[in-house]
């Protein structure tokens, strides 16, 4: 009955919004399609043909970010395509999700994207399909994804989280710890706090949180319900299994970023409950970063970071808000940039301004000091100085070589 009801939302899903839809697995693997529109098939087909592994890791990918943010998420496969997921939830366990795309959210044409499919090897021969993918905003991508998800939701698919349950389930604990001798009770349970880092370390997020569980069970109890004291043993466990997740092969910079973000979130918290649902939603978190996608995370981050730059040229933009924007550490984000990209952040986010630029160098009647600031230079001198190192041209003269040809800026 739950899969008829799956299948049922979405094909309801497909047929109202026109858009691909697959179902899949934990795993990443297809169990339905619905609508596949002729030109995505065939990029997907030539995706499929490279590397089918890397489309399945895709999906894996999405289906458990989904579930780390929440119930929904927004990423780029591998192809450059946008894609957006709910995951599906059963008696607390993650069993597969629902796929909504590929769209086009960046115009092929525009922001300096074919660099980074030459750089990568990954549009050649493709351009007749990439030009027929249809590109949908920003705006519309979000609202599509917060549809799935609230359709989802509403289904009772995608329980993301129970605190009564997990209270339960610690109150549960203590209950049985009223019944074991006091000298036992004082002591901490190093023990099981060894064993939830080796479960951690592999990856096991239904056994770690049994295991937290019964270690908030004992810091309960012994803690006369002190909520600073509560606090203390929380933020040492944060720690700890920040640690774990690291041993067992998540990337050091980005957990150590997600520590940061996470000791200031606890501070911000007033109540038992808040807190011991937060480190399990945390300890999740860890866990999931375990496993090994980092190749796709770093094209959905790079572009991430491109859309960013796309929408928010015209103003000021920094290495620190878009490292934010794509929840990494800046030194991780900026080394990660590099890589890909084979050039520095500050070098592509000029470039993309520079280009932008061009098409208003057609129009006379802006002046240039304008143009220097409508794509976000302070200043003209600078924005000259750049022009021309990145076009050996200064923006004058691109100007007189270009007058004859009509302004296209809209």
């Amino acid at each position: 009955m739950i899969l008829e009801s799956i299948v049922e939302l979405a094909k309801t899903y497909a047929n109202a919004t026109d858009i691909t839809v697959r179902i899949i697995d934990k795993n990443g693997e297809d169990l339905n399609i619905f609508l596949q529109d002729k030109s995505m098939c065939n990029i997907c087909k030539y995706a499929l043909n490279q590397d089918k592994k890397k489309c399945i890791d895709t999906h894996k990918y999405g289906c458990y970010q989904s579930k780390k943010f929440g119930g929904k998420y927004i990423f780029f496969c591998h192809m450059g395509l946008t894609l957006w997921v709910s995951p599906i939830i059963i008696d607390n366990d993650l069993v597969g999700a629902i796929l909504a795309g590929p769209v086009l959210m960046i115009k092929p044409d525009d922001f300096l994207l074919e660099e980074y499919l030459e750089n990568n090897n990954i549009f050649e021969n493709l351009k007749e399909y990439k030009e027929s993918v249809p590109v949908v905003n920003t705006e519309k991508v979000d609202a599509l994804a917060n549809l799935l998800f609230y359709t989802v939701k509403n289904k009772g698919l995608t329980d993301t989280g129970n605190k009564q349950l997990m209270q339960d389930k610690i109150s549960e604990h203590i209950h049985d710890l009223k019944k074991i001798e006091v000298n036992y009770l004082n002591e901490y349970p190093f023990e099981k706090e060894k064993h939830l880092l080796t479960l951690i370390k592999l990856g096991d997020k239904h056994g770690s949180q049994k295991l937290l569980n019964e270690i908030f069970g004992h810091i309960f109890f012994n803690s006369g319900k002190d909520y600073q004291v509560i606090k203390a043993r929380v933020l040492e466990l944060l720690v700890i299994l920040s640690r774990a997740a690291i041993e067992g092969g998540a990337d050091t910079e980005s957990i150590f970023g997600m520590n940061f973000k996470y000791i200031n979130g606890i501070n911000n918290i007033n109540s038992v409950e808040d807190l011991t649902y937060s480190l399990s939603k945390i300890m999740a978190r860890f866990t999931e970063q375990v496993f090994d996608l980092q190749d796709i995370k770093h094209v959905d981050v790079i572009y991430k970071a491109i859309e960013y730059i796309k929408r928010n040229y015209m103003k000021k933009v920094t290495l620190e808000e878009v490292a934010l924007n794509s929840s990494l550490s800046t030194t991780y984000f900026s080394r990660t940039f590099k890589k890909e990209m084979h050039c520095s952040f500050n070098n592509y986010l000029n470039r993309v301004r520079i280009e932008m630029s061009k098409k208003l160098l057609l129009n006379e009647s802006i002046p240039l000091v304008d143009i220097s600031i409508i794509v976000g230079f302070e200043d003209q001198s600078y924005y000259s100085k750049v022009f021309k190192k990145i076009t050996n041209i200064s923006p004058g003269k691109y100007r007189e070589k270009r007058g004859h040809i009509k302004p296209d800026i809209g």
